[in-house]
């Protein structure tokens, strides 16, 4: 496996070993800290792909926050030991200076609903930055397919929509979400729990696997939904930002239950934002 740090130096790779010509390529975009999910991203492409590249780059301009940026983990080295044994074969970490070919910034995107409900209301210019920094990746890389994990729900539709517009021939692959052995959504941020956090975080896949079943057993998707969302709200060390319905196409608020393909969630534990979701089957 060769790890690259400049776009420079990726583009003579590739031309050397006439990598874009010849074979079919994977990306997997990652900020880092890399866990068992990026790692069932990376052997997902490595089936699909003749090479497959990874990413790492914190990228500034998708944080709100200075300290949230500032205290998400860098973990290079055990990165690199992941993402090989996963099937990775080159490691593309550069400065978010060379890749933005300066200072790094974003324009302001208004795709509706799809870049301004949910986490977008949530987290204000955060698409912004996604768009931005995987937009730079693609038009670098330049990649057959590229893999997203499904637990950054609304992050896939939003990819998507941009890979329609300015990366048709790019295929965007959502995978599915990947859980600990307890039920928790597997997150770069959840090492940033205690263990009372991470107590108190299991409450939030609680939540969302309680909406199915109460589903299945005769509830309105409503009421489930509405039942969940109080207890959580109510939960001592959870600051509950939304738990609702949604369609995974639209994000749209106003969308009717009818219409809901997943139940998403985000939350504060610890201090540590976690988002999660579930996929649903509503009836009538």
């Amino acid at each position: 496996m060769k790890i690259i740090r400049t776009s420079v130096e990726l583009n003579h790779w590739f031309n050397e070993h006439n990598i874009q010509i010849n074979k079919s390529l994977g990306l997997v975009p990652t900020m880092g800290a890399l866990h068992q999910g990026h790692a069932s991203l990376i052997e997902n492409a490595s089936k699909e792909c003749d090479l497959v590249v990874v990413s790492i780059l914190v990228n500034p301009t998708q944080f709100n926050a200075k300290d949230d940026l500032d205290a998400y983990p860098r973990t290079m080295d055990a990165d690199a030991e992941i993402a090989k044994a996963a099937g990775c074969n080159v490691i593309f970490a550069p400065t978010a200076e060379d890749l933005y070919g300066g200072k790094p910034k974003a324009e302001h995107m208004d795709w509706g609903s799809i870049t301004h409900s949910f986490e977008g209301k949530c987290r204000p210019g955060h698409f912004d930055g996604v768009i931005a920094v995987v937009d730079k990746l693609f038009g670098v890389i330049k990649p057959n397919k590229a893999y997203f994990g499904a637990k950054d729900l609304q992050q896939v539709a939003v990819v998507q929509k941009m890979a329609q517009i300015r990366h048709p021939n790019i295929e965007i692959v959502s995978c599915g979400l990947i859980r600990d052995s307890k039920g928790l959504a597997l997150s770069s941020r959840n090492i940033r729990l205690t263990n009372q956090g991470l107590k108190r975080a299991l409450k939030l896949s609680f939540a969302l696997s309680n909406v199915v079943e109460n589903t299945s057993a005769g509830t309105s998707i409503k009421t489930a939904v509405d039942t969940a969302r109080k207890e959580l709200q109510e939960s001592e060390g959870i600051d509950l930002e939304y738990f609702n319905g949604v369609n995974c196409q639209t994000f749209s608020p106003d969308d009717e239950p009818f219409d809901w393909s997943h139940i998403v969630v985000a939350a504060n534990v610890d201090g540590v934002r976690l988002i999660d979701n579930i996929e649903i089957e509503v009836v009538g």
